[in-house]
């Protein structure tokens, strides 16, 4: 594409002659990968340096760095100029391969429009699978289950009976939506399970990672919200409501009936106990154990306390070696002082 080209279909302003317009660009990278030819993303001032030593062709700012001479496009948000750049250079539609005849498709399944079934794909009876969808091998779609338009299930995707899944949804390989709740209750010297006999409802435009436990509820339906982003490895417990746009991040856990608000945030490895409250936009930090419900803020440690208190309270603990010693210094002093006093009477 002409540099020209590239301005206008990330609505960016370029700040370079006309004939800089020309140049040819052939794809996008990262700053440090980029190679001639190529644009590259600044996010940031400090990233100046960097893009100083990058020998791609030209790049995309939120400001004008007089410092890089080289073209600018000028947008108001670099990464999503740059997304849109590698889904144009990289990003292929999935081919219309249509249903193969080695995937078994119950005779109550429907089938949407230019959809397409690999081999090994299982498809049960009343399911419903929607148009331009693309179901990989060995994925198997439950009874009475509904899967929307447009959506990816990558192989190996467990999506047990009466699963609802919105438009637009990936989910990656070896996911596993709507297994079983892990609800029992012990009675006469043993564990007896607690039938669940809910669902799951995946609303639009979810991503969720690879590995990924959604267990369905014990009644009613654990929910994702619409447009939230869930990475690999993450444990999302029965009845448990995420709301719309939220991100989980890698091996977090969450435990039944907890309830997340909108745009709420949820960093690796963070653990949340059950029925807890979490309100709209609260950002949680990596390993934190959550106990109780949380206000609208930043949070971090296990248990969990303010971003603040939290700052402070990782300052004394790396002192805490020092703070020792000085106590035992003191300690000794303080016995030498009474040893002293006792010897004087």
């Amino acid at each position: 594409m002409k540099l020209r080209e590239i301005a206008d279909l990330v609505a960016g302003e370029i700040t370079v002659s006309a004939c800089d317009e020309q140049i040819d660009i052939t794809g996008a990278a990262g700053i440090a990968d980029a190679m001639q030819g190529e644009i590259a993303y600044v996010s940031g001032a400090k990233f100046v340096e960097k893009a100083l030593k990058s020998e791609a062709s030209a790049f995309i700012v939120a400001e004008v760095f007089p410092a890089i001479q080289k073209p600018q496009i000028r947008v108001k948000n670099p990464q999503i100029a740059f997304a849109l750049l590698l889904r144009h250079f990289y990003v292929k539609p999935h081919a219309f391969l249509g249903v193969s005849d080695k995937a078994y498709i119950a005779p109550g399944a429907q089938i949407g429009a230019d959809t397409t079934v690999y081999p090994l794909a299982f498809i049960d009876e009343s399911a419903k699978v929607g148009a331009r969808t693309v179901v990989y091998p060995g994925a198997y779609v439950g009874k009475g289950s509904i899967i929307g338009d447009d959506c990816v299930i990558h192989p190996n995707v467990s999506i047990y009976h009466e699963t609802s899944i919105g438009n637009r949804v990936i989910i990656h390989a070896g996911s596993v939506i709507g297994a079983d709740g892990f609800g029992y209750v012990w009675s006469e010297g043993q564990h007896n399970k607690i039938p669940q006999v809910g669902g799951v409802v995946i609303e639009d435009d979810v991503e969720i990672g690879a590995n990924v436990t959604i267990d369905r509820a014990t009644t009613g339906s654990t929910v994702i919200g619409r447009g939230s982003k869930i990475d690999n490895m993450v444990q999302v417990a029965h009845n448990v409501k995420v709301g719309a746009h939220s991100i989980i991040v890698a091996q977090a856990g969450i435990a039944g009936s907890c309830k997340l608000g909108d745009g709420v945030i949820i960093g690796g490895q963070v653990g949340i106990a059950d029925h807890v409250n979490v309100e709209a936009g609260t950002m949680i930090g990596s390993q934190s154990g959550i106990m109780s419900d949380l206000k609208r803020g930043v949070y971090f440690g296990s248990p969990a306390m303010g971003h603040r208190e939290w700052l402070k309270s990782s300052a004394i603990f790396q002192k805490l070696p020092e703070m020792k010693k000085r106590i035992q210094e003191l300690e000794a002093r303080l016995d030498a002082l009474e040893s002293s006093r006792d010897q004087n009477t």
